[in-house]
């Protein structure tokens, strides 16, 4: 005897939307788009100045949307506010491009803390001084893999994701476990997240860089 009849045709669009809620009750969360910058720079992103203005621009490179960041002794970056639990949303991904990596000197002296590209997630405190910041950059010497403190505070730990000019001139994807760098670098789990910013700079050495950023995302946890 059948338990189940097989169901007409008025049952399939109720059958097909269960189908689908049970999708995406499977797939979890979706990612966390921060800018594909299709549409320019979406509200939001805000400017944090060092030394000067880089000037940033949206733009189609090579085919894709992207936002082009041109630096003459300068540094300045943009970030963008974004709340999120770095358990549930670990990895950090991104494209970017250089015209050329700098060389200006040691990148762990304040002399030398000159990026052609650097894209980073920021931690809040409370306190100021207690902000901490994971960097990935795009190094001139320092080789791929290397993580040191910035050389103005020890509360921003640089990681090299890039290096040199192996690699310059055409576009890169990346993906980091941004929890697992974050307990690499400070020896503890990171409390939430509360922005994530892009940033070349020039203003130590005094040189020149041009660099593209692509689409900026954050992924749950697989």
């Amino acid at each position: 005897m059948r338990l189940f009849k097989r169901p007409g045709r008025a049952w399939l669009p109720a059958i097909g939307m269960l189908a689908v809620a049970a999708v995406t009750l499977a797939s979890g969360p979706a990612p966390i788009l921060v800018d594909d910058f299709v549409s320019g720079l979406r509200p939001g992103w805000a400017e944090k100045s060092f030394k000067g203005h880089t000037l940033y621009t949206p733009v189609r490179e090579d085919g894709r949307p992207a936002l082009r960041a041109e630096s003459r002794a300068s540094a300045s970056g943009l970030y963008f506010p974004v709340e999120f639990d770095p358990k549930s949303f670990p990895r950090v991904a991104w494209s970017w491009k250089v015209a050329h990596a700098l060389s200006p000197g040691d990148e762990r002296t304040k002399a030398g803390d000159d990026y052609a590209a650097r894209v980073y997630v920021v931690f809040p405190s409370k306190w100021f001084w207690q902000t901490r910041a994971i960097n990935y950059v795009w190094a001139g010497r320092q080789s791929a893999g290397a993580i040191w403190p910035n050389a103005f505070t020890s509360n921003a730990m640089m990681f090299a994701v890039e290096s040199g000019n192996a690699k310059a001139g055409r576009w890169v994807d990346e993906e980091r476990d941004v929890r697992a760098d974050y307990v690499r670098a400070f020896g503890e789990e990171p409390t939430g997240a509360g922005a994530v910013a892009i940033m070349t700079d020039t203003d130590n050495a005094g040189g020149e860089a041009t660099a593209w950023y692509g689409a900026i995302r954050l992924l749950p946890k697989e």
